[in-house]
């Protein structure tokens, strides 16, 4: 009778503590989660008030004197019609008033959105996002430790890790599909690529203007419709408008303006490489890169009032001893929190690139050139993060087991961003009384305890907290071949489309889809 009765004890406390596990294992509300989309930074600030400014009418006084360069002819009418001046040399030029008039209609607090409404990106303040961009040439293949030419497959299996990786938070379009010799098509396999794979918010870019029409096709079918396009425009269009120092893309320019009349929310990417084609001065860097966005919000502006436009200001970094990029440096992270500090004296949506390694594999330098720059970009309140994970050998190769590794990554930048909550309850002594004076000492299983297991900490899904015996005995796994796992997992289970199968079917009957 003995052992029955314990038999039932040991059963019922079994039970009890299966059933707390179980309900700390289920998936949190998303406002009690430890880390979720949207956290606000700028609690770093590495330039002084008396900098911001300075570096503000710096880049005014940069407009007016020297103005920008190579605007194709419809820019030009479009841009001295609000007021810019053409002169004798070709460039136009910018009066104060007029950026200043421009700043005042631009658009504020807006939603990039997503196919699933619950993505949505809520661009306003220091609410801070992550995600992915680039145009790498290169996948890294870590079990092989080589590079190879990227493809659409790789791109849409990008996007499909992407939609599970709930650190972050969009995804940009990472990688050039170098299997597609067709530029129109490439653009086409790009776009189904991004939108296949996830529903998170999708930006891309076009390698022609004249791609611009047949891909809003595509678009639209996605979108069941103009009509629905417009009303929830799911992707963005990543634009390098200028070709640094102060100089107009021509071409991309006027793509620009197609998306612009398509109701595509624009990125303004001014990405000069300071000591290459920006000057070496961090400060100066900034000052270039901040007038030439300046100029784009001018000419966005005066097309069409309000549109949704990221202020790009994306500065990079050279080695001097070189000339080659260096997007894993400090000065990088320095440089993209610097421009966050300018987006929000203008109070405009804004972007930078943060994450990149220089290193070519997923190693020690990867990981600290990662997450100083993720740390330092979340910590200043950058609204967009690009860029954030996946990137190696300073945007030339793109690693999928880093993208994986740089969820886990992220989730803890994420919680450094949220910082410590003090509260009435999180600083009260009753737990520290009953526990010191009354209990055993220690808070393990203490209700407390317990009860903020999820919400006040994060845990990673790849990394490794066990002990060196209990590592042994799981077969001393390394952090790559766990991702490797992950990877193959997540790929293994996931739809090979996330458009419907209907749409889907029309798709690939009017365009060649390469994956």
């Amino acid at each position: 009778m003995m052992a029955e009765e314990c038999a039932v004890a040991v059963s019922r406390r079994s039970g009890g503590r299966a059933a707390r596990v179980a309900l700390r294992s289920a998936p949190l509300a998303e406002h009690i989660r430890p880390v979720r989309p949207g956290l606000s930074g700028g609690q770093y600030k590495p330039l002084t008030d008396a900098g911001v400014k300075r570096i503000h009418e710096a880049a005014l006084d940069a407009l007016e004197q020297i103005g920008l360069a190579n605007a194709p002819k419809s820019g030009i009418e479009i841009m001295t019609g609000a007021g810019a001046i053409l002169g004798d040399d070709g460039r136009i030029r910018f009066p104060r008033a007029l950026v200043e008039d421009m700043l005042a209609v631009a658009a504020r607090d807006i939603t990039l959105h997503a196919r699933d409404p619950k993505q949505d990106l809520e661009l306003s303040g220091t609410r801070v996002y992550y995600g992915t961009a680039g145009a790498a040439v290169h996948v890294v293949d870590v079990e092989k430790r080589e590079y190879r030419e990227s493809t659409a497959k790789d791109l849409l299996n990008a996007a499909q890790l992407v939609h599970h990786l709930d650190n972050v938070h969009f995804f940009q379009r990472a990688m050039v599909c170098r299997d597609i010799p067709d530029n129109f098509l490439m653009d086409i396999n790009t776009l189904y690529a991004c939108c296949a794979g996830t529903t998170k918010h999708v930006g891309t870019s076009f390698s022609d203007p004249s791609h611009v029409e047949g891909c809003f096709d595509l678009i639209h079918m996605i979108a069941g419709g103009e009509d629905k396009w417009r009303a929830r425009p799911f992707v963005s269009n990543s634009n390098c408008f200028v070709v640094p120092p102060m100089k107009f893309a021509e071409e991309s320019c006027i793509t620009m303006e197609k998306c612009i009349r398509g109701g595509m929310p624009i990125l303004l990417l001014s990405a000069g490489q300071a000591g290459a084609t920006a000057p070496a001065p961090l400060a100066t860097a900034i000052v270039q890169a901040v007038a030439e966005c300046l100029a784009g919000v001018v000419y966005v502006n005066a097309l069409s009032p309000g549109h949704p436009a990221v202020f790009g200001t994306w500065p990079f970094v050279s080695d001097l001893r070189t000339g080659a990029m260096s997007g894993g440096s400090g000065e990088q992270a320095l440089l993209t929190a610097g421009c966050a500090q300018l987006h929000q004296l203008y109070r405009l949506p804004g972007g930078a690139a943060a994450g990149i390694a220089d290193a070519k594999l997923p190693d020690m330098q990867a990981g600290w050139e990662q997450a100083i720059s993720n740390v330092m970009a979340g910590l200043s309140g950058l609204n967009m993060v690009y860029e954030a994970v996946g990137m190696h050998a300073s945007l030339l190769g793109f690693c999928l087991e880093s993208l994986v590794l740089g969820d886990d990554l992220l989730g803890q930048v994420q919680r450094c961003i949220r910082g410590i909550d003090v509260t009435e309850d999180s600083v009260s002594l009753e737990t520290m009384r009953s526990v010191c004076l009354h209990g055993p000492g220690h808070y393990l299983g203490h209700p407390q305890t317990l009860g903020l297991m999820q919400t006040e900490y994060i845990y990673p899904a790849v990394a490794d907290r066990t002990s060196p015996k209990e590592w042994v005995e799981i077969g001393r796994p390394d952090l790559v071949t766990r991702a490797i796992e992950r990877k193959n997992r997540i790929l293994a289970e996931a739809a090979p489309s996330v458009i419907a199968p209907e749409i889907d079917r029309t798709i690939r009957e009017k365009f060649k889809i390469y994956c």
